[in-house]
Formats: structure tokens, C-alpha cells, sequence
């Protein structure tokens, strides 16, 4: 039985695992077995970011709407303007009103005063 040959194969394969590593220093961008350790590294990366960055954002979007809740001290907190949220049925979610709360103050201190008289109205009766 004659020998196979698979340089093209092997080849092919091995550019592709090349270009993947290309912005990489040393031997990340030069040594195939290393290359494929780094892939795997950074596929695992990318998965678990993927839920990560959700989270992450999440929790930027509430500090940026407690700062501007607290500077004004209607509410005590941002838990207690989401709660008047919900329950006056408007839908606005927290990326909504982070962006709100930054690009145009007027519109978010307008939702903040109608919910404040709103609820403060109700308490008293």
C-alpha cells in the first residue's frame, strides 16, 4: 500500500487556525499546538462574556438611574421608582430610562415628578 500524502489538508486547516491567531504575540501567533490551546482559550471567552456583558450592562444601567434618583432624593432609591413603574403599568425598561436619564434629564424628571405626585397623592388619602 502506497503512503497518503495530506499536506493540503493539514495545511488548510492549519492557515485557518493561523488567521484566527494572527493578532497574537510569540508563539500564540506562530506554534499550531499553542495556536489551538489559545482558540479553545478564547472561545471559552467569548461564551461566557456573551452572558457576562448582559449582566454587566444590567448593573451599569441601575447605578447610572440610582445616581440621578438619589442627586434628587424624591424617591429613596431605585428600587422604590421601579416598584411605581410597575405598578402604574409603564413600559419602561432600565436601558430605556438610563438613556433617558442621561441624554435628556427634562423627560426623565418629567416620568419622576408624575410618578412622585401620583404616589404621594395615594398616600395621603
Amino acid at each position: 500500500m502506497s503512503r497518503t500524502r495530506r499536506g493540503s489538508t493539514a495545511q488548510k486547516r492549519r492557515a485557518k487556525m493561523h488567521s484566527f491567531a494572527s493578532g497574537a504575540l510569540g508563539a500564540h501567533s506562530r506554534l499550531t499546538r499553542v495556536i489551538a490551546q489559545e482558540i479553545i482559550r478564547a472561545l471559552a471567552s467569548a461564551f461566557r462574556d456573551r452572558t457576562r456583558k448582559k449582566r454587566d450592562f444590567r448593573r451599569l444601567w441601575i447605578t447610572r438611574l440610582n445616581g440621578v434618583i438619589r442627586k434628587n432624593a424624591v424617591f429613596n432609591s431605585y428600587s422604590q421608582l421601579i416598584y411605581n413603574l410597575y405598578k402604574e403599568q409603564l413600559a419602561l425598561n432600565r436601558k430605556m430610562l438610563a438613556q433617558i436619564a442621561i441624554s435628556n434629564r427634562n423627560c426623565f424628571y418629567t416620568i419622576y415628578s408624575y410618578l412622585k405626585q401620583k404616589f404621594s397623592l395615594q398616600n395621603f388619602q
